[in-house]
């Protein structure tokens, strides 16, 4: 098969620590061309990995450039247009999350793949992690039983290169739209997808102004499993912190770092596997093996993974979220 030529839009920390130093290696992609609106950070970004085509406007890369997709790493408000005229140009995409702004805008995406018969994939990397993995593989053998209870959060210090993040406008949401959505679709992804009934949200601005910067969220899924989630950029910790945490009735399994526990014999006893890797090599494990899929998948050797549709049904419930932190009330999600 020939290789795929591929086109990197945004050229910001995620493309550079991630991206392209993984996407340069395949030996199935050819880099053809890279774009940032910043022709000063574009065109040094490209030298460092040998790609000598170089835009600041994506539209003419789309028009001059034969590309088969194009990876999207820019800023959440850019993601629907640019999403929108890749699939109208004719190209599969991969978009890191979230997929919009908004669940109007995710909806017109996926409404356009369907017309246009293109792939998409959205950026979901901790699906890849080798320890959530090995963990979904356990619960779906139903190591731990019939789970009841998950909670999951992410603590983490909001970037200084991300100050977008803050303006409403660009980003959307708050801490709920850059992790809390990550913890959503994991969750979700690792109970295959039951769907939600209701949502309740309470979400806090102790160091911002347009959009949250700590988000609790309680969610009641179908088949009775309950979920809590916590988000925060300016919770008061040493270090950024990821958790799950699953509950079942013949055990318990968690992540970060993966420990199962299992009611054996009367006794609870650890069955938690081998050590799977450090922090940083899980996380730079997800991005190569999330971005390996994509490439797999527009080749047409494999369906894709975090799908268009998925995309819209998390934003669907992101946006019932936040009605309930603005209304103060329980969102019934029909």
């Amino acid at each position: 098969m020939k290789k795929l030529r591929l086109g990197v839009i945004g050229l910001g920390s995620v493309a550079q620590i991630f991206h392209l130093p993984f996407l340069s290696k395949f030996n199935e992609v050819e880099i053809g061309a890279v774009c940032d609106k910043d022709i000063n950070r574009a065109k040094p970004v490209a030298e460092r990995f040998g790609i000598e085509r170089v835009y600041s406007n994506y539209k003419d890369m789309l028009e001059r450039e034969e590309l088969d997709a194009v990876d999207i790493c820019t800023s959440t408000d850019t993601h629907f247009p640019i999403t929108m005229d890749a699939i109208k140009a004719g190209r599969d995409v991969f978009v890191e999350k979230p997929i919009a702004r908004h669940y109007s805008e995710a909806l017109q995406i996926s409404e356009a793949v369907k017309e246009h018969k293109r792939k998409l994939m959205v950026g979901m990397n901790y699906r890849f992690r080798p320890d959530t993995m090995v963990l979904k593989s356990l619960l779906e053998k139903g190591e731990i039983g019939k789970i009841f209870y998950v909670k999951a959060g992410w603590l983490k210090k909001l970037s200084s290169d991300n100050k977008w993040m803050t303006q409403k406008d660009k980003s959307g949401g708050g801490v709920f739209l850059d992790l809390g959505i990550v913890l959503l679709d994991l969750v979700l992804w690792m109970l295959n997808f039951p769907p939600l009934q209701r949502v309740n949200a309470k979400m806090y601005r102790h160091k911002t102004k347009s959009v949250e910067d700590t988000a609790i969220v309680f969610a009641e899924v179908k088949y009775g499993v309950s979920l809590v989630i916590e988000t925060s950029w300016s919770y008061h910790y040493a270090d950024d912190f990821f958790y799950c945490e699953l509950f079942g009735s013949e055990g318990s399994a968690m992540i970060n770092p993966l420990r199962i526990h299992k009611k054996l014999h009367g006794n609870l006893v650890s069955v938690s596997p081998v050590k799977i890797g450090s922090p940083n090599e899980i996380l730079r494990k997800s991005y190569e093996s999330e971005l390996k899929h994509f490439i797999g998948a527009a080749r047409g050797i494999h369906p894709v993974i975090s799908t268009c549709d998925e995309a819209v049904q998390r934003m669907r419930v992101v946006e019932a979220i936040y009605q309930s932190a603005t209304k103060g009330k329980e969102i019934i999600i029909k």
